[in-house]
């Protein structure tokens, strides 16, 4: 992770009375859910040929 985004974190956490550790792991738990087909593999999003 670069400094500045290090620092950012820091800031945020400190800002919103949270640790980083906490704010790290509200953004994992806001990111969407990715469900896993029968053959137990992740789906990959498709490329677009342009």
């Amino acid at each position: 992770m670069s400094e500045r985004r290090f620092n950012k974190l820091q800031l945020y956490a400190v800002h919103a009375d949270k640790t980083m550790t906490q704010v790290v792991e509200e953004l994992i738990d806001s990111l969407p859910s990715i469900e896993i087909d029968k053959n137990g593999t992740v789906p990959v999003p498709a490329l677009i040929d342009d």
